[in-house]
Formats: structure tokens, sequence, C-alpha cells
């Protein structure tokens, strides 16, 4: 069976057992967090399990693209040396919501394997929980019971809470799970050494196929269990070790999920793959590559580029990590990751299409990342091959150093190391990594508080398309402390506050008791499917059980939709002027300005810039009104040709923003203008490069324009009183600069004639000390390049110069060293150190080369103290 059969196969069983199949989500999380990637099948269904979402569907089956490289799941390092660990993989899921339990999910999983993948039975082994006297929860004796219908009791083993109880974190939902297991030695293996001794014990013949999670109860924050209200099943199965236990293969790369891309690889590189037979590092490199490539190209389709923090570091890192096993164990020195992409596009083609539809662009990411990482690499290897140690000692504070700042694994220095005969330092090294994994603990460390719950509900009802004030009611509340700030969040029955999300930052106003008493609310988050509002403070006999008057700081809202709407009116102006591969690819709304980030390959020129500008204020002045249209079919939607954003998580019913049918159509859940007259004027202030084809655009509008072209027309006045009212102000400007750039050149010629003169001088006067020519001299010029004209002059005329010239500009004192090649070779001197030396005289610091360098300081009073110093330096010199 092909993958592609096998993963219909899986949701077609379930499809027919009443499942609902369900796309993917994104593998970038949003409105969550505690997360940066999808990392399990569950996370989509979070909210539901957490009892902040209704049960659409009480069956569901899905596959879903998952990300395990960081934080608790972090399986990077495994990745390419063992045969099943992965960054992305496919996560085949069956789900039920308060429906079915242990015994329906048991018997299907049985029925599937054995019946309609035909697995052999005498492979199999399951794992059950054998309780935890601890926390006082007992054997799953149900799951126990019901795995004796189909397995034989020695082939059912226990398992410690480790293995055996699924947790989503600290706190939420959880409860005891049954793991099966598939024992894929040889006949002849397998009767040799019992299979169940081999069960979790990280044998890589035996692997874990698939968890079946039984939620039954709720963690708290005290580490308390309490029981759901409802029982849930959350079931994974990794698509990739499946498809290898079908295929008959040792390992997953050599399944038809990675082979195209490997022989890709062997074919453009020339280098053989071994089938898995050997741990050459020639076949590590090509599972690194690929295995990577996949989880970088579908984050990038899914909205996140590489970067230096958070996601997008994350994401460079894998990226990384690969161009270096090609560099260094493939011999490929080029650009040449980014050609994988067009494979993986026809593998996943008519599974996750977005890929598909966005190929061009990911490859060329991709490839501007490869050009910028091979020259940093090449420069960490520069900076390797520079570095000397007396004891042949590899200093572990330099190996972490070409870790973290040029992407070198610890195994490529040692390599290099050992290759020139030295060691690394090894414990230096992991202190130095454990150091910086502490830092950023401590900056992400968030203590939550389990939630108080105020009035009894689970409604989280938003009335903020409507309205910007309701009435309301607390239904919980809990502490949060972050970097030892103490903030509240708060969640409503009915809430006008429109809570961060697609760009468009949450809204701020108060709550209002009916004493008056007020909660300042600072911002509105989305956390999954709740509405979470923030406060600093909760004033102390504010009654939280009470009715309050929820009420948005209506100017702010004003100002932060208009921004909203003359966004998608941009981003249409941008595929009308630019083309329609233009595609967003992030944006921030705010009360200040709008940021729109678009794929484009070029600088737009400001012809263009000013035609998109000028189309979205015809479009304001038409006075557009806004169409409005809730609860469509997703679908529906979608075959009407509305703009939809790749990356996005969209549910079964969408909301439609248009302005003129024919102009934009845009998937919004955010506020928007009545009208676009509301807007007033659209004013673009910036265009910039952010990324490797993406482009930003930065707009104002409203007031903001208006006060924008206020200071205009202010400082094109101040600049006309400036130069007496002139008829034509370009004209008279640029005489003015004419004017001083002929100015400024017979400046200089005066100054550099000045320093010719002082040459002579200078060089008349030079003091024969310890073998040196050595002139200390102060001059009543500033010109820094004079001054090095100055320099490199003398050294010209005078052999075995030791040179100090002490200056003085706009009251701040300047030191210049100049040191003949010859004496840096034969008497060691250095004018870097001698120039830092001499600056602490004057309260300042410099540096430069061995031959010259310079320094500035703040205390001009110490530069004959300098000079003077200068002349004893001389004397001691060796």
């Amino acid at each position: 069976m092909t993958t592609k059969e096998i993963r219909k196969g899986f949701l077609d069983f379930f499809a027919g057992k009443g499942h609902q199949v369900v796309p993917s989500a994104p593998i970038v999380v949003k409105n969550d967090p505690t997360l940066m990637f999808t990392n399990a099948g569950m996370n989509q269904f979070k909210d539901i399990f957490l009892g902040e979402a209704p049960v659409k569907y009480s069956r569901v089956a899905d596959t879903q693209r998952c990300l395990r490289v960081s934080g608790k799941h972090n399986d990077l390092e495994e990745v390419g040396i063992d045969t099943y660990h992965h960054t992305m993989f496919e996560m085949l899921g069956n789900w039920s919501f308060g429906d079915y339990f242990k015994q329906d999910a048991i018997a299907w999983s049985w029925e599937l394997l054995t019946k309609v993948y035909g697995i052999e039975e005498d492979k199999l082994y399951v794992t059950v929980f054998e309780g935890d006297e601890k926390e006082g929860l007992p054997k799953d004796q149900e799951a126990y019971d019901f795995w004796k219908q189909w397995i034989s009791e020695d082939r059912i083993l226990l398992g410690n809470k480790k293995d055996n109880f699924w947790e989503m974190g600290d706190t939420g939902p959880c409860g005891p799970c049954s793991e099966i297991h598939v024992d894929c030695r040889s006949a002849e293996e397998r009767q040799l050494v019992d299979g169940k001794t081999l069960v979790n014990a990280d044998h890589p013949q035996v692997i874990e196929i698939w968890n079946n999670v039984f939620m039954q109860f709720n963690r708290l924050k005290d580490g308390s269990l309490q029981p759901l209200p409802a029982q849930h099943v959350d079931t994974g199965m990794g698509l990739e070790r499946l498809v290898r236990i079908l295929q008959g293969k040792s390992s997953n790369y050599d399944t038809d999920v990675f082979q195209p891309l490997i022989s890709f690889i062997a074919a453009e590189s020339g280098i053989p793959y071994s089938q898995g037979e050997s741990l050459a590092k020639t076949d590590i490199a090509m599972r690194v590559m690929a295995d990577h490539i996949r989880a970088i190209a579908f984050a990038i389709a899914d909205g996140q580029l590489p970067s230096n923090v958070k996601a997008g570091y994350v994401i460079r890192r894998i990226l990384r990590r690969a161009v270096r096993y090609a560099y260094s164990f493939l011999g490929i020195k080029e650009p040449f990751f980014n050609k994988l992409v067009p494979v993986l596009a026809d593998q996943f083609d008519g599974v996750f299409p977005e890929l598909k539809a966005q190929q061009d662009f990911v490859q060329k990411v991709i490839l501007e990342e490869e050009i910028s990482f091979l020259r940093t690499l090449a420069t960490g290897i520069q900076r390797f091959e520079k570095y000397t140690s007396d004891n042949k000692l590899v200093d572990g504070n330099f190996a972490f150093e070409l870790y973290d700042t040029f992407g070198f694994p610890i195994d490529l220095t040692d390599l290099m190391a050992r290759e020139r005969g030295m060691t690394v330092d090894m414990e230096g090294f992991s202190q130095a990594l454990e150091a910086q994994k502490a830092r950023s603990r401590a900056a992400t460390a968030v203590d939550t508080t389990d939630w108080v719950i105020v009035n009894p509900g689970d409604s989280n009802e938003f009335a903020g398309y409507d309205l910007t004030e309701t009435p309301a009611l607390i239904l919980k509340y809990r502490k949060v402390t972050a970097k030892g700030k103490v903030q509240f969040q708060i969640v409503l029955d009915r809430t006008p506050f429109y809570a961060e999300s697609g760009g468009q930052v949450g809204d701020t106003g108060f709550l209002t008791a009916e004493d008056g008493l007020q909660i300042r609310i600072t911002d509105t988050k989305k956390e999954n499917a709740l509405n979470i509002h923030f406060t600093d403070e909760i004033p102390e006999g504010f009654d939280l059980e009470a009715q309050v008057i929820a009420t948005v700081d209506a100017d702010r809202r004003t100002l932060i939709q208009s921004n909203h709407s003359a966004t998608h009116l941009l981003q249409a102006a941008l595929r009308e002027v630019l083309g329609t591969h233009v595609q967003q690819k992030g944006s921030l709304v705010n009360a200040d300005y709008l940021r729109f980030d678009f794929s484009h390959f070029a600088k737009a020129t400001d012809e263009e810039l000013a035609r998109v500008e000028a189309i979205v204020n015809q479009k304001i002045r038409q006075n557009i009104a806004l169409k409005e249209e809730r609860n469509v079919p997703f679908q529906e939607a979608v075959n009407r040709g509305v703009t939809a954003l790749f990356g996005e998580k969209y549910g079964e019913f969408v909301r439609i923003i248009t302005f003129d049918d024919a102009y934009s159509r845009e998937l919004c859940g955010g506020i928007h203008v009545q009208a676009t007259g509301q807007i007033g004027y659209f004013k673009i202030v910036s265009e910039s490069a952010v990324a490797a084809g993406v482009r930003r655009i930065e707009a104002i509008t409203g007031v903001t324009a208006e006060e924008y072209f206020n200071n205009q027309a202010g400082l094109l006045n101040q600049l006309k009183g400036l130069l007496k009212n002139p008829k034509d102000l370009a004209k008279s400007l640029e005489s003015l600069l004419e004017e001083n750039s002929r100015l400024k050149k017979e400046i200089e010629k005066s100054v550099f004639e000045k320093a010719a003169n002082i040459k002579n001088e200078l060089a008349t006067k030079a003091e024969s000390i310890n073998g040196m020519n050595f002139i200390a001299a102060r001059i009543d010029f500033a010109n820094a390049d004079a001054i090095k004209n100055l320099a490199f002059s003398l050294k010209e005329i005078v052999s075995d110069l030791f040179l100090v010239l002490a200056s003085e500009s706009d009251g701040k004192p300047g030191l210049t060293v100049m040191i003949s090649e010859d004496l840096v070779d034969k008497r060691s001197l250095n004018a870097g150190n001698i120039v830092r030396e001499l600056a602490k005289n004057i309260q300042g610091g410099g540096g430069g080369q061995p031959f010259y360098a310079t320094a500035g300081g703040k205390d001009s009073s110490g530069l004959d103290v300098a000079l003077a110093k200068a002349r004893e330096l001389a004397i001691q010199a060796r």
C-alpha cells in the first residue's frame, strides 16, 4: 500500500464509523500562549477538552501535521540518526467528545490494524496504565478487560505514569492511555528474545504506533485531579511509522514517505544512499534533509517565516541544521536544499494543497535563507581556523559561540577539532548551553493560578460587531505572574471587546459596577476559544458576582477599524498594481498605523506605490458601504473566490467582508468601518523588506494622516521662511546645497594643505627613543580624514615611526596612534592596545589595527597627560 492509500484507508474507516473527517489545522499555532507549533493531533480540539467551545461533531477523524522540535516534545537531535523520530510528522487521529469511550476505541483500533491493514496479531503488544498509588489512581482495569477480548493477556503490559498517563501540560485535561506497539523484527529474532521485554525500551524495531488516550480528569494548579464532566477519547497514530510497518521496511526513511526526497538528493549529489544498511554520515545527512524540508516548507506555507525570535528562530534552526549536514557530509557548498520543495509539493498535492499553491514562494524563502547561512557558515569556519589554543583544548565557550551564533552543531566543531589534533571542552560547552536554556526559561516563565469561578455558565458570546457596550457577568478570573508583574485575566459571559486576532490588536476599556467602581481592561486576547480580558488590578470591594457594564474605548476602536478596513483596500490595490501573486503574509492593525506584509520578490517602485495609494484613496472617496456576511459555509466562500489566508484555521462557517464585490472580498473576523469614507485618507509612509520574498508596507489613515500632512506642511513653511520665501523652493535648496558642497571642498582643501605643512614640521621633530622615531603632538584641526591622511603620510617619510596625535572637536578629545609595520613585527607593539591605554586619560576608549588605531573620549584636559604617557610607553618598549 502507498502512503496515500494508507492515509485514505484510515480516514475512510472512521468515516464509516460515523466520524466527521476534518482538515488539518496549520502547523503554526495562533491564539494559544502555551504553544508555538501544533505538536499533537489534539491541539486543534483543545478548547473542546477545556470546555471552552461547543461540540460540533461528537466523532471526528483527521490527519494532522505536527512539529516537535522544542520544549517537552523535542526530537530534533534524534532526527536522521535513528529510524523513526521526525520533526514534522502526520498524526492520524480519531476523537470522541462525550460519545464512545474505551470499549469502542479499543475494538476499532484492533479492527483497523489487524483486519483492514492486515498486521499480524503476534507482532502486537498493548500497554495499559498500572495505576499510581501516590495519586490514588487505580489500574485501568476497564481498558485491560476490553483488550482481553482481542489479544492474549501475556501481550497486555502494564505501564507506569510516565508511559501510560497522558497530560496536556502541568494543568488541564488528562487521563490514562493505552499504547499499541508493533514488533517489526523477523520471526527468528522474535523467537530468540521476547518482544514484551523490548516494549518502551527504545528498541528501533519494537515501536509504539498508536496511543489511545482516555480523557477522564482535569489537573488543577495544586496537582489534584477532578473528574471531567464528560469523558473523551483522543487517539494518535504516526502515519510515517504505520507506513513503515505496512511496507515492510526497517526504517521510516526507506518508505515512499521519504524515498522520493532521498532519491532526489542522492541523484543530485552523486552519492548513493545505502537504504538504511549503515549509519554512514552521508545517509544521516540525506535523512536529515528529507525530514527537515517537510517541517520548514509547511511552516513557511502556514505563515511562519524564518527569523531570530520565537517560532521563526526554531524554523531557522531546523533549516540551518539541514544545510550544515549537506555542507559537511555531502560536500554541497551551494544552495541546494530549496530544490526539494517541488518534490515535496508533488507528494502532498491533493492532501495538503496549500504547499503546492505556494511552491514558488516557499522555495524562494528557503533559497535566500540558504544563501545567507552559507555565508555565515563560511565565516564560522574561518573563525575556527584562526582559533588557537596552547593546550590543544577548544574552549567550551568558544564552541558554544560557534553553535549559537554560527549554527555549528557541537559534533561539527568536534570533528574540525579532531582533524587538527585538538579536543573540545564538552563540559564547558554543556554549561554554556544550559546557562542559555536557563535564561530562556526565566525570561518566559509564567505562573498562572487555576480559574476562580465567580458565576456559573459557559457562554462566551462576542457582541463587538454590533456594540461597544453591553451588560455582562464575570464568569471566572485568574492571576498571572510574568517577569515579576502581576495581572488578572477575566472571562465574561458576553463581551463587546475584540480579542487580538488576525493582526488586529485587542480592545481596551472598562468594566463598570453599579456603584461606579471600575476595572480597567488593558488588553483583550484569545486563548483557544476564550476571549480573555486583561487588567492590572481588581479594585478592593468590587462585586465580581454582580452584573457589570462592559465598555470599549470607542475612540480607540474607531482608529483601529479605519486602519483595518484600509488594510483590505491596500491588499486589493497591491494585487491590482503588482499582480495577483500578492498574498498577505502578516499584518498589524492598531490605533496608530497599519502594517501589511505581503509576498513580492522586488522592491515596489515609487511609481507603483503612488498608484496603490491613489487607488486606495479613490475607494475611500467613493464611500463604499461595508457588506458583511456572517455564518457563510466555508466551502461556499471558497467557491465564490473570496480571499483567504494561508495558515489560518477557518471554522465550518466564516465571515466575509466586502468593499465592492468587484474589488475587495476577504474572510475576516475583525472590526471594520461601515463605509470607506470613514477612513478619511490613506498615506503610505514606508516600504521595506522583511524576509526573502516578503515586503512590508506601513501606512496611516484618518486623524493620524491629517497630523502627518499638517506636520509636513509646517516643516515646508519653516523651510520657506529660512530661505526667505523663494518662489521655487526646490531650486533654492538645490542652489544652497551646491554652494555648501563648494565651500566644503574649499575647507577640505585648506585643511589638507595645512596638514601637509604640519607633516613636514612634525617630521623634523621626530625624537629618537629606544631605537624608534617617536612623535607626539597636539594638532589644532579636527577633520578625521585629514588626521588619518597625516598619520599615513608621516609613516611614508619617517622610518620606525611611533606616532601619537591628540586633537579636539567640539570639546571632545581624540587620539590617533600610528606604528610602523616593522615595529609591530619586531617589537610586538600594537596600536590598538596602546590607544586603549592612552584613552583612559581622556575617559574614553577605542581600538583598531596593530599599526593604526584611534580613540575618543570625554575629558580634553587629559590629552597632554596621554601624550606624556605615550612617551613613557615608547621608553619602556622592548
